[in-house]
């Protein structure tokens, strides 16, 4: 019963794997404001993506049942640290220590705004009225945000720069999004190892440069818990929820992240919301609603293809033979012969066709 759901909705393992993401990281905003006060925004990153790293090391999956990352896939996993490891998580820190958790964390729903838009620009994914309709409510919750703070005075234009901050971390985070997304079918645990040391060795390199101050015992350990679940585990979700329905879409259920945060900073205290919280409250729910009722199904031709993956043979796609044919999912070197043939579907890495 239960697999004959998932094939009538194939976007739903997706999307509870990106709501477990999102629910991991959302819950991390307001803690890494807490943790982090006082602290410099390249020592709060390193020690984030610190904790993440370690947790990637205890979750790594025999070669038998996950792809190996290769040599060549080093160029993109530097620059998926630069930006998501580096830029990214400096960039919220520092915005972080200059506007409210809330909004801090509401502003984030933004960086499933640039992950849908690039993901369609780079990869073709389809991108239907509901798709452009939930970016463009996301994008106006985004807006009334800043224009509640910028209406405040001088301590409105103060807490702008921090959302501005935190808005060019969610860039930074939708780059790094888009490219992971040719990522996706690797081991999951080692592309958190790769990209969280390369970032945790970079800031903690630009911590030393400028000269930021040591932090206490009880920040170290608290920033890496946080940085362990709210980067690490939530990381390898992201990329499993990433192989199953693309990156536009799991950006886009992902936009779930900064209520969970914002909702947290809210019991922690954070009382500063308006009129323009509320707004923004509606019209991301609105919009994260509307991409969720998308529903995609037609003809479409796969051509022959051979790739390594984690697969199991129950889900139309891979019918080569096994002596004897094993249980569960496995990886290894498969083709996949030419077919044609009609089923719901989402942009996964056997769905990559163009729209017209």
């Amino acid at each position: 019963m239960l697999t004959d759901r998932f094939a009538q909705l194939p976007a739903l393992k997706g999307g509870l794997l990106a709501l477990l993401a999102a629910l991991l990281f959302g819950v991390s905003t307001p803690l890494v404001q807490r943790w982090g006060a006082g602290l410099g925004a390249f020592t709060t990153a390193a020690l984030l993506y610190g904790g993440a790293a370690l947790v990637g090391l205890t979750l790594r999956r025999p070669a038998d049942q996950e792809a190996r990352l290769h040599r060549a896939d080093l160029p993109r996993l530097v620059w998926m640290a630069g930006f998501g490891a580096v830029i990214g998580p400096v960039a919220l820190a520092w915005g972080l220590q200059h506007t409210t958790g809330t909004g801090a964390s509401l502003m984030l729903t933004l960086e499933a705004v640039f992950t849908a838009v690039l993901a369609g620009w780079w990869y073709g994914e389809a991108m239907g009225r509901r798709v452009w309709g939930a970016v463009l409510l996301l994008l106006a919750g985004g807006v009334a945000l800043v224009l509640e703070q910028g209406l405040q005075g001088q301590a409105g234009q103060a807490s702008v720069w921090g959302l501005l901050a935190v808005l060019a971390a969610t860039a930074a985070w939708g780059i790094d999004n888009t490219l992971s997304r040719a990522l996706a079918e690797r081991d999951p645990a080692q592309v958190v190892v790769a990209k969280c040391v390369l970032g945790s060795c970079a800031t903690a390199t630009l911590a030393w440069w400028a000269h930021e101050p040591v932090p206490q015992l009880g920040a170290i350990v608290g920033l890496m818990l946080v940085g362990a679940a709210g980067y690490g585990l939530s990381l390898r979700f992201y990329l499993l929820a990433q192989r199953s329905f693309g990156a536009a879409r799991t950006g886009s259920v992902y936009a779930f992240a900064p209520f969970v945060g914002a909702a947290l900073a809210w019991v922690l205290g954070d009382r500063s919301g308006g009129w323009g919280l509320m707004l923004a409250s509606v019209l991301m729910v609105a919009g994260i609603a509307l991409h969720l009722m998308e529903t995609h199904a037609h003809s479409h031709d796969h051509e022959a293809m051979t790739h390594e993956h984690a697969h199991t043979h129950d889900d139309g796609h891979h019918l080569h033979p096994h002596d004897p044919m094993p249980s569960g999912p496995h990886s290894h070197l498969h083709r996949h012969e030419p077919m044609r043939h009609t089923h719901a579907h989402v942009p996964d890495a056997h769905h990559t066709h163009r729209h017209g």
